[in-house]
């Protein structure tokens, strides 16, 4: 499994003394149905990976950063920006997966952030507070984020926008593309949680998690989290009001860069 590139780490972190080894990875595949090659689309002229690395590499709290790849010309590319880079296989269902396989190559981690390689405004701020959030508790298996949305916002009967309930000290309930709650009553303070795709792992759970099958609930909505709730682990669930778009389109490539331009100015 090559690994290459240059220096991975953000910051030296701060977890050395007590055994703990936190990496950050951002799997990238080229094969999108909706946007074939995106990790490698130019955005205000650097690679979309690219942008995502160097916000990473405003992290305090990361030991190394690492691109998990199925394909050589993201793995060049990377190496060319300076980043370090894990090849894997091109079979891999999902993101996670790809992570999976990559920590073979990466025996000295044992905390793993899964950051979205297409989130080129990610707040580094958000991958900090998750790495000490699972620095902090040796028992936790995950960790995640989510944004508060009001109520009324026609975005919580979106399917394509997850929404997550907590327990009272912040562990995750469910997650469902369905609006969550359903306010029959409404209560005064209560939010809406939308879903932001990052999650952070203990390294031995991600390792038992991607041995499990594909669980019942996971299977009735698309969404591979429900299959750790289904196996009983515990998800601790961090608000945040870093709401940094994705790019899944050509078109949202394009407004990221036009937000990156009014930033720069």
């Amino acid at each position: 499994m090559p690994v290459g590139g240059g220096a991975g780490y953000c910051r030296p972190a701060l977890f050395h003394s007590s055994g703990i080894h936190i990496i950050g990875i951002l799997p990238a595949r080229w094969g999108s149905s909706r946007f074939p090659g995106k990790p490698l689309h130019l955005i205000a002229g650097k690679p979309l990976i690219q942008h995502v690395w160097e916000r990473c590499r405003l992290c305090s709290r990361l030991d190394d950063l690492f691109v998990a790849t199925d394909d050589d010309r993201i793995f060049d590319a990377v190496h060319a920006f300076g980043g370090r880079a894990v090849m894997t296989s091109p079979e891999h269902p999902t993101g996670t997966d790809r992570i999976a396989e990559a920590l073979r190559a990466l025996p000295e981690a044992t905390h793993i952030i899964n950051i979205q390689g297409d989130e080129p405004l990610i707040d580094p701020v958000l991958i900090d507070e998750l790495a000490a959030t699972m620095a902090a508790d040796p028992d936790l298996d995950m960790a995640t984020a989510a944004n508060p949305m009001d109520p009324a916002d026609p975005a919580v009967a979106d399917p394509n926008v997850v929404k997550v309930v907590t327990t009272l000290d912040g562990r995750a309930l469910y997650f469902s593309r369905s609006p969550l709650p359903y306010f029959r009553h409404p209560v005064e303070g209560l939010s809406v949680l939308r879903h932001k795709g990052i999650y952070a792992y203990r390294r031995t759970f991600l390792e038992r998690f991607v041995t499990w099958p594909p669980s019942p609930l996971e299977r009735a909505e698309s969404l591979e989290q429900l299959r750790a709730l289904e196996n009983g682990a515990s998800i601790k669930v961090l608000t945040t009001h870093d709401t940094s778009p994705g790019v899944d389109t050509p078109a949202q490539a394009l407004e990221i860069e036009r937000l990156l331009s009014s930033t720069a100015h």
